[in-house]
């Protein structure tokens, strides 16, 4: 059985930062995955926010977190590096694993499948809260 375990999220103040973890088990090959970050906002659609690429294909953001959050692979765990947090990067985060997507594609798979997606794994997601 995959599960993917998210940690790190918390309460903060705009302009703090934290970093998101995602702890794979069950998957023969983490490296042979592409990684994703997605989030949902209250009241809100999912939204993909970031990419990693199996076998150095690179790294994908959307606009939104372009130079404040960095997605990186550290052997079996993925992470969420985030900067100069926002009040509207509120919402809860979740990690996905996927295969056969390309990967420019990854916010039209999220938008069309949500989290429970044919070529995909996800996790349970860890809220991150930004507000003074």
């Amino acid at each position: 059985e995959v599960t993917l375990v998210e940690s790190g999220g918390g309460l903060v103040q705009p302009g703090e930062s934290l970093t998101l973890t995602c702890a794979p088990s069950g998957l023969m090959q983490v490296s042979g995955y592409d990684w994703s970050w997605v989030r949902q906002a209250p009241e809100k659609g999912l939204e993909w926010i970031a990419t990693i690429g199996a076998a150095g294909r690179g790294t994908f953001y959307v606009d939104s977190v372009k130079g404040r959050f960095t997605i990186s692979r550290d052997g079996g765990l993925l992470h969420l590096q985030m900067n100069n947090l926002k009040p509207e990067d509120t919402a809860t985060y979740y990690c996905a694993a996927h295969w056969d997507v390309p990967l420019e594609g990854m916010a039209n798979y999220f938008v069309a499948h949500g989290l429970d997606g044919p070529y995909n794994y996800f996790g349970h997601g860890t809220q991150v809260t930004v507000s003074s």
